[in-house]
């Protein structure tokens, strides 16, 4: 394009212009001074007006005896030496990546946030675990079986305290008398605590077996202590009042859940057995919870049977007098053959 006569003929009219024209012709509006330039060969030789401010401002910029961009060496070797301030809280995986299709800096539109997302994905995780879906299904029927004895009875505790309360209150039961449901919890207290006592030592018995087995390499008396505390930690409940023997039976059972996932993570037991473990300790946990709330509901109304603390206290007393009373019987017919002899 520059090799045409009419490009020439621009670039040499700008350069013969900036060249003899001085600033203050496009300030003063008095001056009267017309251009001419090669192009008024192309256009009949007519001469050209004044500068349009566009036109000026270029000039300007080409006659300025100091060019725009220099460099003020001063103020580069001050700053060269600044040390730049660490902040790497705006530093992030996207801060360095421009966005495709939005622009730098320009907010994004927020998204609407779904309420129920965390909610949904608790409720996920929940299903997840309580399905067993990697356990085997033996183990998995046997062991839900297992906890139906202790639920049961722990429903059954929870009815007759209504019956007991139903009946205080209204004078009759509505399906049994509250005397009558006052005899079935006395009857229920000992059924679910001796069955948890079974349980506790059922859990503790497992390790022995797989110390038998080997499974997990054998590790000796740290796995057997396990079955040995677990009883020895279950049957003294059994002597225990009902609420402390509960409690008692409560901390048992998570202790060997304790137990239980350390094992699963030192690989002494199957990968299934921690989730395994954990929904039944959660449901026998929560059958002894029920159980606790409905035995408070009655027990300013319930009369107290004699444990088998009470029974042994009574049967220790019952030894001493009939010893009493066997001596008293000894020395009268004593007596009566002396007066028989005489």
């Amino acid at each position: 394009m520059l090799r045409s006569g009419a490009s020439r003929a621009i670039l040499g009219s700008v350069t013969r212009s900036s060249a003899i024209v001085p600033r203050s012709t496009f300030i003063a509006p008095a001056y009267k001074a017309q251009w001419s330039s090669p192009l008024t060969t192309l256009c009949g030789r007519r001469p050209m007006i004044a500068a349009k401010p566009l036109s000026a401002a270029f000039t300007r910029c080409q006659t300025t005896s100091q060019p725009l961009d220099k460099v003020d060496a001063k103020h580069e070797e001050k700053v060269s030496h600044e040390k730049l301030k660490a902040t790497p809280e705006t530093v992030s995986a996207t801060s360095s990546v421009h966005p495709v299709l939005s622009e730098v800096a320009t907010p994004e539109e927020e998204k609407d946030t779904d309420m129920m997302l965390g909610i949904r994905s608790d409720m996920k995780t929940i299903l997840e675990t309580f399905s067993l879906k990697d356990v085997p299904r033996e183990p998995y029927l046997i062991g839900m079986a297992g906890v139906l004895p202790y639920l049961a009875t722990s429903l059954s505790t929870v009815y007759c305290a209504w019956e007991i309360n139903h009946a205080a209150s209204t004078g009759s039961g509505l399906f049994m008398s509250g005397h009558t449901a006052e005899l079935l919890l006395h009857v229920l207290e000992p059924l679910q605590i001796g069955y948890g006592a079974v349980i506790i030592s059922f859990l503790g018995a497992i390790h022995w077996g797989l110390e038998y087995a080997g499974y997990g390499g054998y590790h000796g008396y740290r796995r057997y202590a396990i079955g040995v505390v677990a009883p020895a930690v279950a049957w003294p409940t059994i002597l225990l009042p009902g609420e402390y023997a509960l409690i008692a039976q409560f901390l048992a059972f998570n202790f060997l859940y304790y137990a239980d996932a350390r094992a699963r993570r030192r690989g002494w037991v199957p990968p299934w057995y921690g989730v395994y473990r954990f929904v039944l300790t959660f449901v026998v946990g929560a059958s002894i919870v029920i159980s606790l709330i409905g035995r408070g509901q009655v027990v300013e109304d319930l009369g107290k049977l004699p444990g088998p603390a009470d029974r042994v206290r009574a049967l220790r007393e019952s030894q001493v007098e009939s010893l009493a009373k066997e001596e008293q019987a000894r020395v009268a017919m004593a007596a009566q053959k002396e007066e028989d002899s005489e």
